[in-house]
């Protein structure tokens, strides 16, 4: 009672329920403005409306006389939006970005609490709002200029726009047959975001006017704010007891409970989780999350779980791929559902991401082109599997998401010995359903090997090289001896004088390796078994004696013929990698170790045949100077070799060429007709494509 002395009345206001707006009236939230600018001052060219989805587009004029407004940038948009040309179907007829599109979004799911209150004369009128909108602007003119730009750079380019165009005379057709709906399909199918969006997109716009805020029409219509009658008919409503009214001015929040997001049925909380069994906390991870390292499957699970119990039911839902577990393909596809981009059955997609799933067990990277082949399936579906388990790396393909998980593969040979089994199931039936070839079966080496990268620091490497002196320090002055002895019976004319020959007697230990020609070579100018001079010919300790020069000239002819008669066409940057890879194969101590410089590999690839080409490449080139120097291989000992010197030819005074030019160019210098096949066999010997153009193997530069 205090409080409320010390809180008296001092007006009482009469409330009335104006219903002549009711289910018309909507409340518009305007972007903010310069205050020295107002709504009613915009020009509004034209509005419309969808009543059901409560969606509005309002179309407002810019003022492009204030000084606020930048001319050149309007300018510009217009053009990028609409060409130069300016027709009938032109977003900006003026050449100038002089208008602007407001889009609606709901502010509140429910506006029944929500009311426009006008006051006047000591009453307040109240109005029920039907609807809250927000309105913000629309950049579909964004959309317009980029689909602009891609017809015109579609246009520049014109003939082949393919990357492997092997396959732009054949085109898959997929041939679906209808059949009829089940009960459980069709209301899937009508609960889909797809079949909403389309359901949205049908409601036709109703064209709305808009009236100033002074036109007489909008006067007229604000006298519908108010109470038309004020007697107690018409206000039954408003007379309630105290407690109804409180209730009415504040429900219950049954409002929150409505308004909550509702979860996906494959979403739960931890705690909702961990009160299933485990078999279904493990189905339901492995279902939303579809990869995972089996340490991070039980930090899931918590820290009482058993590991044996996790192992067991982990088989029945998931199959190990590279030592992570995958979510096996029926889990994803139960029986007689289907496809939503295909409508192909679950069966076959079961078989087609089993075979994507195969594969990373072979490989790191998987093709998608290899993949839609071997299945047959449509490209989205075979989008969908390979971002289950790989992520896209651009010009390689995709590559497994995760990396190979040896500490689990040595914990539980016996779990890996039975996946492995279970994979020479799958891949016996696979091999039925799609007849695969050798090379799908047939892991590639090189990515095999990658699997798993071993990254060596730089101490880690000079121990390794202290570690290989002392161990091999006995082998090399053994094999010095026997070679200063070859040298002194050989060489008795010249009178030789090798007493002045003398391998330090230094002591061996951990601070300074032995002072030997291989291995102090190593330190002094020599990069991955390459001097750094080009130069330098000789050993760091000394001449080589003739015998080792011929056994080095001898190893390193073999690799260069071995390595050009499988590539054709290296740069000097490719072939480096290349011999240095090939070093790092080769076991301690052996001949390649003595030192080859850039000059003696170069020397050495023209004297096997191959010939330097002069490719013209561009002036504003950033490739290194290893990266211009391209070598090719002029003699193979093929029935292709006229064919490879003509493409070469071409290449020597081009340096990217479209393919209909190549394949006219072969016809008149070889004087025959050749076939797809047998361009296609030339071209991916030397020349790589990109773009819709080709290169030589080595010289692309993106």
């Amino acid at each position: 009672m205090a409080n409320e002395e010390d809180d008296p009345i001092i007006q009482e206001i009469d409330v009335f329920l104006a219903r002549s707006l009711l289910e018309k009236l909507y409340l518009f939230q305007y972007p903010i403005r310069p205050a020295s600018m107002t709504y009613d001052d915009v020009t509004h060219l034209s509005a419309k409306i969808k009543p059901k989805q409560q969606k509005v587009e309002l179309e407002m004029a810019i003022d492009t006389l204030n000084p606020n407004y930048c001319r050149s940038k309007g300018e510009q948009i217009a053009l990028n939006v609409d060409g130069t040309c300016t027709d009938e179907t032109s977003t900006y007829s003026s050449k100038l970005m002089d208008k602007q599109t407001f889009c609606s979004t709901q502010a509140a799911s429910n506006v029944s609490r929500y009311a426009a209150a006008v006051y006047k004369k000591g009453e307040l009128h109240l109005t029920p709002l039907h609807g809250i909108l927000q309105l913000r602007p629309s950049f579909t003119y964004l959309d317009k200029a980029d689909a602009k730009h891609r017809e015109r750079e579609a246009a520049n380019e014109g003939g082949d726009s393919s990357q492997d165009e092997a396959e732009d005379d054949v085109k898959q057709i997929t041939v679906r047959f209808s059949r009829p709906e089940t009960e459980q399909a069709r209301q899937r199918r009508v609960q889909s975001y797809e079949f909403l969006q389309k359901r949205q997109a049908e409601e036709h716009w109703v064209h709305l006017h808009y009236y100033g805020l002074k036109d007489s029409r909008s006067e007229h219509e604000r006298q519908y704010l108010f109470s038309q009658g004020h007697g107690l008919a018409e206000n039954t409503e408003l007379i309630k007891s105290p407690s109804e009214y409180l209730m009415m001015l504040m429900p219950p929040s049954i409002e929150e409970e409505n308004d909550k997001p509702v979860a996906p049925s494959n979403v739960l909380s931890m705690a909702q989780l961990r009160t299933l069994p485990l078999a279904d906390q493990i189905k339901i991870l492995m279902k939303n999350v579809k990869v995972m390292p089996f340490a991070n499957l039980m930090s899931l699970l918590g820290s009482g779980t058993d590991s044996t119990a996790v192992l067991r039911c982990i088989q029945q839902v998931a199959m190990l791929v590279q030592g992570n577990w995958v979510v096996k393909s029926d889990v994803l596809y139960p029986k007689d559902t289907s496809s939503p981009h295909s409508g192909v059955p679950a069966e076959v997609l079961c078989r087609g991401r089993d075979f994507v799933m195969w594969k990373f067990t072979q490989d790191r990277w998987v093709v998608r082109k290899e993949v839609a082949a071997v299945t047959k399936l449509c490209p989205e579906d075979v989008k969908d599997f390979l971002e289950h388990m790989s992520v896209a790396r651009i010009n390689k393909g995709w590559e497994f998401m995760l990396p190979y998980d040896e500490d689990f593969v040595k914990k539980h040979p016996d779990i890996v010995q039975r996946q492995h089994m279970l994979w020479m199931g799958i891949q016996a039936k696979l091999e039925k359903v799609y007849n695969l070839l050798k090379e799908h079966l047939t892991p590639k080496k090189q990515e095999a090997q990658s699997a798993h990268p071993l990254l060596v620091s730089g101490e880690q490497r000079v121990n390794m090289a202290k570690a290989k002196v002392k161990q091999n320090y006995g082998q090399l002055e053994k094999e010095f001896q026997k070679q200063k002895a070859e040298m002194k019976s050989n060489d008795t004319s010249n009178k030789m004088d090798v007493s002045s020959v003398r391998i330090k007697e230094e002591p061996v230990s951990d601070d300074e390796p032995m002072d030997t020609s291989v291995y102090k070579g190593m330190n002094n100018g020599i990069v991955n078994g390459l001097h750094a001079s080009e130069d330098s010919t000789d050993s760091l300790n000394g001449h080589l004696p003739g015998g080792c020069i011929d056994r080095v000239a001898q190893e390193l002819k073999a690799f260069v013929l071995s390595t050009f008669k499988k590539q054709f066409v290296l740069t000097l940057s490719e072939l480096k990698r290349l011999f240095n890879l090939h070093l790092a194969s080769l076991p301690p101590g052996h001949t390649l170790f003595s030192g080859i410089s850039d000059k003696m590999l170069q020397e050495m690839v023209l004297d096997t045949g191959c010939k330097q080409i002069l490719v013209p490449f561009p002036p504003q080139t950033a490739a290194s100077p290893d990266e211009l120097k391209v070598y090719a291989l002029w003699e193979a000992g093929d029935t292709y070799d006229q064919h490879r010197q003509v493409l070469l030819e071409i290449f020597s005074k081009n340096y990217r060429v479209r393919r209909n030019v190549i394949q006219n160019q072969l016809s008149q210098e070889c004087g025959e007709d050749l076939n797809k096949q047998e361009v296609d066999r030339v071209l991916k010997d030397c020349c790589v494509s990109y773009g819709g153009m080709w290169y030589l193997k080595g010289t692309v530069q993106s």
